[in-house]
């Protein structure tokens, strides 16, 4: 008996490996990139099609341009236009992926649409194309492998680029721009904490400065005092339908010790004490319920002094402490846990 749970149990192993393969394939492998709807980097499957799927869901032209490396004939493929006003992207035809901001579009008089830059180069894949004689870069779509069309040096300002693309290979999506909200940390250096919430699906624009003090316009030096009052943090705008408030709680309390009055590591002053600065009365009860929370959890002994105060003015740091370990090159030392 125990010899036949033994076989089955290695035959379902088996079993469920070979869909997990197969539908892993289907999906194809994971790449990142670039959403203009959230203004972040995510990470998403391939898209990989039979020739008979791709005939279902194309039209005849569009699947001989995009599988088939066709190209139309000039100024004979239409190319939807955004509503004046309106903030929109032209995608892919075949998965969605977002390629070129409607604001990228000009009028390049080869009869093809063509744009002075994509949406992000993780999602446009250039490659060598010595076809038909010619040596040319060939632009495609990085999900799918869509064919778009070519890219050229005799573009506007400021790339210089012509990414001339076919029509058919395009949808044009309006975008719905997020409501974004703000959250100010101070959890020791700054540059770990940026490189730290930067990396994370739903936080767009970080930004690293001083906050918390009693001087105006403070620098960098002037903190390093210990006399002005202020802390190094990090603010940043985040969308709340990616990720919450909560959520970058636990990642604040992650990334460094909240036991430690005015020192991180080796940083010692007021300038890297561990804070919250609340800008609304929500995010003032999130951040109270999330500390006592913790501190009741038995996973830190030690009393939380976490700072949790309204957020005053936040003076921005000078501009080469921004992204610092990104410029650097450096990897992050505040890893995320959960």
């Amino acid at each position: 008996m125990l010899k036949r749970r033994i076989v089955n149990a290695i035959l379902v192993c088996f079993i469920l490996t070979g869909v997990w393969a197969m539908k892993s394939f289907a999906e194809g492998p994971k790449i990142k990139i670039f959403s203009a709807a959230t203004g972040s980097i995510e990470e998403v499957s391939k898209v990989v099609k039979t020739d008979s799927e791709w005939k279902k869901m194309l039209t005849p032209e569009q699947y001989r341009i995009t599988r088939l490396k066709g190209t139309e004939l000039p100024s004979s493929g239409h190319c939807e236009l955004p509503q004046k006003g309106e903030d929109a992207v032209y995608q892919c035809v075949g998965c969605g992926t977002d390629l070129f901001k409607a604001g990228t579009k000009f009028e390049s008089g080869t009869g093809w649409p063509s744009f002075w830059e994509p949406v992000s180069d993780l999602n446009v894949k250039m490659l060598e194309d010595n076809s038909l004689g010619m040596n040319r870069v060939e632009a495609l779509c990085a999900r799918c492998g869509a064919h778009l069309g070519h890219v050229f040096d005799d573009g506007p300002p400021p790339t210089g680029k012509r990414y001339c693309i076919n029509a058919a290979a395009l949808k044009l999506t309006k975008i719905g721009k997020p409501k974004l909200e703000k959250a100010t940390f101070a959890a020791g250096c700054f540059w770990g904490v940026e490189s730290a919430f930067s990396s994370v699906k739903g936080v767009g624009k970080t930004t690293v400065g001083y906050t918390g003090g009693h001087v105006k316009d403070p620098t960098y030096k002037d903190v390093c005092t210990d006399k002005t009052g202020h802390t190094e943090a990090v603010e940043l705008e985040f969308d709340p339908a990616v990720v919450t408030y909560d959520k970058l709680l636990d990642i604040f309390w992650d990334i460094h010790d909240p036991t430690t009055p005015n020192r991180q590591g080796p940083d010692v002053g007021s300038q890297y004490r561990s804070a919250i600065f609340y800008h609304s009365s929500e995010q003032e009860k999130m951040a109270l319920i999330s500390k006592k929370k913790l501190q009741e959890s038995g996973k830190i002994k030690k009393p939380i002094v976490t700072e949790i105060a309204p957020a005053k003015e936040f003076y921005k740091a000078e501009e080469y402490h921004q992204r610092y370990f990104e410029k650097q090159g450096i990897a992050p030392t505040c890893h995320i846990k959960r």
